[in-house]
């Protein structure tokens, strides 16, 4: 078993069970590799090169083509393949995933290395021994699995909770009848067939009678009205879904019911006046099966949305309420980038007069959410930390006040840039130093010029 430390992460990757499973020549070209410790996966598709692909680049492991017979090797040394195409190696996290033809033949394998990484949820630790229920958010390959299997590990181990995994795809505690130690003393209960995890999800809680419930991508009808079952006995639940961002959920009809759904309300002519809005207004249907939204931003970065039901309510009354920012810093300590302003927003909303809270809300939320685009975003968050301002960095140029590019790049890149345009401003900066951002810093909120000293 190999243990590598990085900062406070320790990562266990059993990668030796994988390479096994290879033909001999490609096993000695994937050995020969320097940077096999970032081994994403290895790909064998009948005649084409093997790949072994790595952050970024990818390698051939040999000159000639994949034959049937290279697949078949691959095929004798690992598990069985479910409905869903993928099998795994026997307590081992990775993952082998089929490719068919029309008759059903696998001609092709991506053979991916599972890792387990203990100290992953070190940043939001508090919240899970809050006996909240959490969803956690975040694009594919940001560690929202990996963060599910250290959720459940503390909570059986640390906290002494009687926890139940349900696992549809074997990806939280591995291939076999045996599940990886990876989950700790977390109990396992694996799926037949994808279609009916929601099945399994209510049998966990009806036959085994757990404290906590862990579900990897809650995606269909069934699934949310499950998950809804189950935070209703009160049980916690621990679970990941499809979006990155809490309003991706909010406009998703299939999903939206995780965090209170949506109905529309018609109101009285003199309640809508009352109110200084529409006859017609969305409103929260149901309280949220989750308190708690968490999107993962990447491995070290979390932005936290605590009391689901509020962050929903401050949306619909048209208010983006920021959530609470959380980064591991490189020494292992933990940085707060942002702090949330719901419950201002909130007690607010009860206090302000319903005409003016819109214009009020406005005044006080400075928040500029800025788009960096050919700008560093590194120093972009070093200039925001220094400077002590009001922005977030958002990851897509539709959710930015503000597109921040570099001089000339505006030219270089015209098209793109004038579609930005018509979404939001754009601003330059001469070059793409710290210096330079912080000095646009200055000048947009109007900060004083810093003195000699400073700049030295």
């Amino acid at each position: 078993m190999d243990n590598r430390q990085k900062g406070t992460l320790i990562i266990e990757d059993d990668l030796d069970k994988m390479l096994d499973i290879f033909p001999p020549d490609i096993l000695e070209s994937i050995k020969k590799q320097e940077n096999l410790s970032q081994l994403i996966e290895i790909v064998i598709d009948l005649g084409r090169k093997p790949e072994a692909r790595f952050p970024g680049t990818f390698v051939y492991l040999t000159e000639r083509f994949a034959t049937r017979n290279d697949i078949q090797y691959v095929l004798n040394r690992v598990g069985t393949f479910g409905k869903d195409n993928r099998a795994g190696i026997e307590r081992t996290l990775h993952r082998i995933s089929a490719i068919r033809n029309r008759s059903r033949d696998i001609i092709g394998l991506t053979c991916r290395a599972g890792r387990a990484v203990y100290g992953t949820i070190d940043v939001i630790r508090d919240i899970i021994e809050k006996d909240k229920s959490i969803l956690l958010l975040g694009r594919p390959g940001v560690g929202k699995t990996t963060i599910l299997r250290e959720s459940a590990r503390v909570t059986a181990d640390d906290l002494r909770k009687r926890v139940v995994i349900v696992d549809t795809s074997n990806e939280i505690a591995g291939d076999g009848d045996i599940p990886h130690p990876g989950i700790g003393n977390a109990r396992r209960m694996q799926v037949a067939e994808p279609s009916h995890q929601h099945a399994v999800m209510i049998e966990a809680v009806e036959n085994h009678m757990p404290e906590v419930v862990v579900v990897d991508e809650i995606g269909i009808e069934e699934e949310a009205y499950a998950a809804r079952t189950i935070a209703e006995r009160g049980v916690q639940l621990i679970a990941t879904a499809h979006g990155n961002t809490l309003e991706n959920l909010l406009i998703n009809p299939t999903l939206s019911d995780l965090i209170g759904g949506i109905t529309s309300v018609t109101l009285s002519d003199e309640e809508a006046k009352k109110r200084g809005t529409q006859k017609s207004v969305l409103e929260r249907k149901s309280p949220p099966t989750f308190d708690v939204v968490i999107e993962i931003h990447d491995k070290d970065t979390f932005a936290i949305h605590d009391n689901v039901a509020e962050v929903v309510d401050l949306i619909l009354r048209g208010v983006d309420p920021a959530p609470e920012v959380r980064r591991r810093s490189s020494d292992g300590g933990i940085e707060i980038l942002q702090t949330s302003n719901r419950e201002e927003l909130t007690k607010l909303a009860e206090v302000a007069p319903p005409k003016k809270y819109a214009e009020t809300v406005k005044n006080i939320s400075k928040e500029v959410r800025i788009f960096p685009y050919a700008v560093s975003r590194n120093r972009l968050e070093r200039a925001i930390k220094e400077l002590k301002v009001a922005v977030r960095i958002v990851r897509h140029w539709n959710d930015a006040d503000l597109i921040l590019t570099l001089k000339g790049f505006d030219k270089k890149d015209i098209q793109k840039v004038k579609s930005m345009s018509e979404r939001s401003p754009v601003a330059t900066i001469k070059s793409n130093t710290t210096s330079q951002i912080q000095k646009f810093l200055r000048g947009y909120f109007n900060l004083p010029e810093p003195d000699l000293e400073e700049l030295e």
